[in-house]
């Protein structure tokens, strides 16, 4: 581990100096993601992570540096893929302690596998902005090879929207709690066949669904009669809201079930 310089779990108490730390790195990444602290203790409550065994905090005295994470699939359809998150501040980047987060996340999601799905293969993976070159350097000189590429995309809701109605036979109605068991079996059903998803339980989805960020009042189901069919859910992050002035809505989740696709569905939802 980097010289001189302390290594810890995550806990309750580290929320305000992580939070920092993801202020720091949006100042310098510009990355348009501003996580409170409100936030941060959402994160601490995900049981698909085992913050006392797989997290880490890098302190150069009382500052935080550096972090990491890991969390679990809930299946392993045939390879566990666990997933690793963290960051390096700014002004620490280049003396290697990105690094030694990666041989951290590669050691403690070892015993962790085997807790959960012991003698099934384990894969780790990890994501960079594509704009990042030290960073795709960083995991390909430990082996790793790029999988896949996200988009970020938005529109402005300020001005005039293209009308899009639900086909003929389908409804759309608001989230409620009455509908939260429905929604998570489109969300299963609709993510099954999407790469590297895995279904959520009832404690997972309990939490998803529990996030400060969640707004039900911008999240939808489509019924095509009893049946659910589709879904939205929306996401605002009002420590965004704070540091810009601008309130942006975030769509997690648009998925359709199979027997509902190329219909337009998630189309009128979204």
């Amino acid at each position: 581990m980097s010289s001189g310089f302390e290594w810890r779990p995550l806990d309750i108490g580290q929320v305000r100096a992580w939070a920092a730390l993801h202020a720091a790195t949006e100042a310098v990444d510009h990355q348009e993601e501003h996580v409170s602290e409100r936030d941060l203790l959402g994160y601490l409550d995900d049981p698909d992570a085992d913050y006392p065994r797989g997290s880490v905090a890098v302190y150069d005295g009382d500052l935080m540096i550096a972090f990491g994470q890991l969390f679990s699939r809930t299946a392993a359809e045939p390879v566990h893929e666990m997933r690793m998150s963290g960051g390096v501040h700014p002004g620490y980047r280049g003396r290697g302690i990105g690094t030694e987060l990666l041989k951290w996340a590669e050691r403690a999601a070892g015993p962790l596998h085997e807790e959960r799905f012991g003698g099934q293969p384990l894969s780790l993976d990890g994501l960079y902005l594509a704009r990042h070159s030290a960073a795709a350097e960083l995991f390909s000189d430990r082996g790793y090879q790029p999988s896949r590429s996200f988009l970020r995309m938005s529109t402005d809701l300020t001005t005039d929207l293209a009308e899009c109605r639900p086909p003929d036979g389908i409804d759309i109605v608001g989230f409620t709690a009455e509908r939260s068991h429905d929604a998570r079996l489109v969300h299963n059903e609709a993510f099954r066949d999407h790469w590297g998803s895995t279904d959520f339980t009832d404690e997972s989805w309990r939490h998803f669904i529990g996030y400060e960020a969640f707004r039900p009042a911008y999240s939808f189901l489509a019924y095509a009669g009893a049946v659910p069919l589709g879904l939205v859910l929306g996401h605002e992050y009002d420590s965004h809201t704070e540091a810009t002035s601008q309130r942006e809505l975030h769509i997690p989740t648009v998925g359709t079930r199979q027997a509902g696709r190329r219909r337009g569905i998630a189309s009128a939802l979204v």
